[in-house]
């Protein structure tokens, strides 16, 4: 699962990292392992992007509703004038390949640097250059990984995402040319969201495509989101 800020500075990297809370909180709740992968921290607070693996039984099937544009609306605390702030964050969601599933990547078409991690690593982690960030060249997908002690074990790790999301696209390639990509699917894109977080002037947490609603708006940020996930996978509409 990826975790990306849309514009609007510190607000959205604030909105990030709240988001990334809350799916921490899912996990636990399911009993499910979470594994930090990248964490790019905010020049102020929250996340400038946060990248992590999710490992339980039946995760993805539960997870992949949660891909989309997500906005929260409340009074910011970074605003001295105290005044209503709409931030957008988007989050990917993609399926850890099987063993059996095999993607080749030709090392022609790859560029790998290193650099020192910046996450909040162990001893030894900050200090040489251990992270790695892989640039697939024909598709311009980004992957980088900092979290692992080693260089060759963030490279593991990095070229692992990267075939997941060439194996994915390839995917969407071929349900393109089947059904144009379902042409009712919500693109990955700031204003088409699919659940607002509303926390001024009242509380409510909204689902756009079921309508399922929640007036509980920090109990869903504490990790209680099954009531979208189950009625999404249901393909309930309420009224």
């Amino acid at each position: 699962m990826e975790i990306h800020p849309g514009a609007g500075g510190t607000e959205s990297c604030d909105w990030a990292s709240m988001l990334y809370r809350m799916y921490q909180r899912w996990c636990n709740k399911k009993n499910y392992k979470l594994e930090l992968v990248d964490e790019q921290i905010g020049d102020e607070a929250g996340l400038k992007s946060v990248t992590f693996i999710v490992k339980g039984i039946n995760a993805y099937g539960y997870l992949k509703s949660e891909k989309g544009v997500h906005r929260l609306i409340r009074i910011s605390p970074f605003d001295s004038g105290k005044r209503r702030h709409t931030s957008f964050a988007s989050v990917e969601v993609i399926p850890r390949l099987d063993s059996d599933v095999n993607v080749t990547i030709a090392d022609k078409d790859i560029k790998i640097d290193v650099y020192r991690s910046s996450g909040c690593g162990g001893q030894g982690v900050n200090t040489t250059d251990s992270a790695v960030r892989i640039t697939h060249l024909p598709t311009k997908i980004v992957v980088t990984c900092q979290n692992e002690r080693s260089q060759i074990q963030n490279k593991e790790q990095a070229l692992n995402i990267l075939k997941s999301k060439l194996f994915q696209l390839e995917v969407q390639k071929q349900q393109q040319t089947v059904d144009e990509f379902k042409k009712d699917n919500l693109d990955i894109n700031f204003g088409s969201q699919i659940r607002t977080y509303t926390m001024c002037p009242y509380t409510l947490v909204k689902d756009h495509r079921t309508n399922t609603s929640e007036n509980n708006v920090n109990k869903v940020l504490d990790g209680d989101i099954d009531i979208f996930i189950n009625d999404n996978l249901k393909g309930i509409k309420n009224v």
